[in-house]
């Protein structure tokens, strides 16, 4: 079949990208969460993103470089992902040397796909994309887990002064943003990314938590998504001079607490495997691992000097 492509456009085209991935959720890593990594800066260039429509004018496909997750996004429909899947994979190579010398520029780009997805697997070996799962201490690999809404949630104890509570909108960005660096040690954090968040039509502000310290500042987060009767986190972090405090875990449980108010009757999250030590955080807060996923990996040159 042959297929149109042009770059997204503007909501619209989001909303569009979104619906396509849930329409097959057991496909797709992202789906819940997708109105907060399709409002990365990574769009601001929309040819860093790629839409693919067939002769009907129906959307098939989408690609988006995520440059703040060194990661490439992707969703096919699933019954033209026999050709597309290639069509995507040879765009995203393109576009990743076209991006050298640029600030989207990355001297590697991960892709990601379930452990079951055979065919993904080997599109994803025949373009050049090493699995990152067998490499010794160097290995990484993910899991997709999976939370009953209905299961209880302790009520753990608050330290004193210390105050559980909705992000303050517009006025507390920059404040979660100095957070958001701190707490995973890189920039990637902007916000304007986080402004859009804010004004996504699926952003629902009683489920963007923060915990503040007795002297004002944020100490923790949790944003949690929601789509009809499913729930997903993302992000969660604490900054390194609270962790003694377990603010995550307040956060969490507070996203865990308001998710299930919400109706929703599944949770789900993405994290590092076994070694984690927020796979040991979700599991104590009931989470079960439900996929496997394999992390592939292709380096390119950076076209900078060493």
């Amino acid at each position: 079949m042959i297929y149109s492509t042009r770059p997204y456009s503007d909501m619209a085209d989001k909303q569009a990208m979104a619906e396509l991935a849930q329409a097959a959720p057991e496909n797709n890593l992202h789906n819940v969460d997708l109105p907060y990594r399709l409002s990365s800066w990574a769009l601001d260039d929309p040819h860093n993103t790629c839409l693919w429509f067939d002769r009907s004018g129906r959307l098939a496909a989408w690609a988006v470089m995520q440059t703040p997750f060194w990661t490439i996004d992707y969703t096919c429909d699933p019954q033209d992902e026999a050709d597309l899947l290639p069509l995507i994979l040879a765009w995203a190579d393109q576009r990743a040397l076209q991006l050298a010398g640029t600030e989207y520029n990355l001297p590697a780009w991960f892709i990601l796909a379930f452990k079951e997805q055979v065919d993904r697997i080997r599109a994803f070996e025949a373009a050049g994309f090493i699995c990152q799962a067998n490499l010794g201490e160097q290995s990484w690999t993910k899991v997709l887990m999976r939370r009953k809404a209905s299961l209880p949630v302790a009520n753990y104890h608050i330290p004193p002064g210390f105050v559980v509570r909705s992000l303050a909108g517009e006025d507390e960005v920059a404040a979660y943003v100095e957070l958001h660096q701190a707490t995973f040690e890189t920039k990637n954090m902007r916000a304007a990314w986080r402004l859009r968040t804010l004004h996504h039509p699926a952003y629902h502000p009683n489920l963007d938590i923060v915990v503040e310290a007795p002297d004002g500042r944020l100490g923790a987060f949790c944003i949690a998504w929601l789509n009809g009767s499913d729930g997903h986190i993302e992000p969660l972090g604490c900054h390194r001079n609270f962790r003694h405090y377990a603010l995550g875990r307040l956060a969490l449980a507070e996203a865990l607490r308001r998710l299930k108010a919400a109706g929703v009757d599944q949770i789900y999250v993405e994290t590092d495997n076994y070694r984690d030590t927020a796979f040991r955080l979700y599991e104590n807060m009931g989470f079960c691992v439900l996929q496997d996923v394999l992390v592939f990996r292709k380096d390119y040159e950076t076209g900078q000097d060493d």
